[in-house]
């Protein structure tokens, strides 16, 4: 699971991994500008569609997605055990990723957050 925290002063989108989900993702956080969030959707059926080509992480059918993966052209990060809990983070001239598919504890809240922040900007 992760925690999605954002930072106006610094104006960064920060995804904070929390336990084991380190190991499995091979990162202990993320830093998006937020300037290339283009916004946050909860998104259970995501977790279920085809992941792509796993570039580094773990893929586990059924138990846990995490890591760097390509999909049709696509650079997705995830980092999903219970596909209920899933947010998808669409960015936009990101450097790294295109989308983020993150588990999270309360899906409406953080996609609140998210969008909250983006209409702000």
């Amino acid at each position: 699971m992760a925690l999605i925290d954002i930072d106006r002063e610094r104006g960064l989108l920060t995804v904070e991994f929390q336990g084991l989900d380190k190991l499995w993702t091979f990162k202990s956080r993320l830093e998006i500008p937020l300037a290339h969030v283009r916004g946050a959707t909860h998104d259970p059926g995501m977790a279920r569609e085809p992941k792509g080509i796993r570039v580094g992480g773990t893929h586990f059918p059924g138990v846990i997605t995490a890591g760097r993966f390509r999909r049709d052209g696509e650079r997705l990060f995830w980092d999903v055990k219970n596909p209920d809990k899933a947010v998808v983070i669409e960015l936009a001239d990101a450097e790294t990723y295109d989308r983020l598919v993150i588990e999270v504890d309360d899906p409406r809240a953080t996609v609140a957050l998210v969008e909250q922040a983006v209409s702000r900007r």
